[in-house]
């Protein structure tokens, strides 16, 4: 069974401490025309090259750290060097992913998925990397409302391949373990394989908000009865045993992230390109599929498609012209399509798709991550 911890339980308060590992003590932040987007200038080159450093906001060999506060966000951010949002804590696949998008850069640990979009916002950090899709679990609803309720930029995409690993700490044995702690997608991600490692009688699964989360929470409080689904990147920064690697029961577990920044990068042709927009249409009969043809017709691929109710008009009554009226969910609608707005053809197709929708709204065209998960 799954038990879903209150905010009273201690994995929720905060804990600090000095160890062998770890000699700083670490925050997380906290929270508080389609034509004039392709004449916008670069944002900057070095956000999709591999310039950027490791963020001494991280280090844990004693030298000086510059951790975000909860105040920081409102603050305006100091300093050149290109610093990376991600949501959890360090060893999270968020981290990893971060890291894979921008290697060496200053990976900054965010409390939630809206504080990482304020800290891009804020001008705290330059960029954020956040997971919008996963492929056993599907979308992450939040970061798809979230898209649409701030102006950020999607400026490229990674793919990561996820590996789960049982880990505890040292000399903790199998026969040990009476709870497994790990975000509830993890746990579900790992039910098989965790029900023939674990024959314990009575054993619980605790859904926690982050992977490596659990894995600190475990070493923090030295708990010996209890293990951690995480990476094998938060072992080593907990000190705890991996028991058993690649514990999930599909192997073809990859998660999309995506890179946002403040202002969009120019679109090239010269590569694979993904164009992500946002579009609402009026209620009636075959007009989702007229505003799906104006892709067809041009030969221009689809590659997702995601309907989500409208936050400021949830319902929409319509009159069927018999007196009698009907309620239905007004929708926004995220499409993903393998273009680049550099080419004439997106351009025109996304006009003749703002000739009968009600909204729309390009999220950022970029480079498709083309690099094997």
């Amino acid at each position: 069974m799954y038990l879903a911890l209150s905010p009273q339980h201690p994995i929720h308060q905060t804990t600090q401490y000095t160890s062998q590992i770890m000699k700083r003590r670490l925050k997380l932040i906290t929270a508080p025309s389609i034509e004039s987007m392709c004449r916008r200038t670069l944002f900057s080159a070095s956000l999709l090259g591999d310039n950027c450093r490791t963020a001494k906001a991280l280090k844990f060999d004693g030298s000086p750290t510059r951790p975000l506060t909860s105040s920081d966000v409102s603050n305006s951010a100091n300093g050149p060097k290109l610093r990376v949002a991600y949501q959890g804590v360090p060893g999270a696949h968020s981290e990893a992913a971060a890291r894979k998008a921008y290697p060496n850069c200053d990976a900054v640990p965010c409390e939630f998925f809206e504080t990482a979009f304020d800290a891009v916002e804020t001008k705290k950090v330059d960029c954020a990397v956040l997971p919008i899709e996963n492929s056993l679990g599907g979308s992450i609803h939040r970061n798809y409302d979230l898209l649409l309720r701030h102006n950020l930029h999607i400026v490229g995409e990674v793919q990561h391949a996820v590996h789960h690993c049982l880990l505890a700490l040292p000399g903790v044995n199998f026969g040990d373990i009476k709870r497994v702690l790990s975000h509830p997608q993890a746990l579900a991600q790992c039910e098989h394989t965790l029900t023939k490692l674990l024959t314990n009688k009575g054993m619980v699964r605790e859904a926690v908000d982050d992977t490596a989360g659990a894995a600190q929470f475990i070493f923090v409080n030295n708990i010996r009865d209890a293990a951690a689904i995480a990476s094998t990147r938060a072992a080593e920064l907990y000190g705890m045993n991996i028991l058993a690697p690649d514990i999930q029961d599909d192997q073809d577990n990859i998660t999309r992230f995506l890179m946002l920044a403040r202002e969009p990068i120019m679109p090239r042709i010269e590569e694979p390109f993904k164009t992500s927009i946002v579009f609402s249409l009026e209620e009636g009969p075959g007009v989702l599929f007229k505003a799906l043809a104006v892709f067809a017709m041009r030969d221009i691929n689809l590659t997702k498609i995601e309907s989500r109710p409208s936050k400021k008009r949830p319902l929409r009554i319509c009159n069927d012209g018999n007196g009698v009226q009907s309620k239905y969910f007004d929708y926004l609608f995220y499409v993903d399509f393998m273009a680049s707005m550099a080419e004439p053809n997106s351009r025109n197709a996304l006009n003749h798709l703002k000739e009968f929708a009600t909204f729309l709204r390009v999220l950022g065209s970029y480079p498709i991550d083309v690099n094997q998960a």
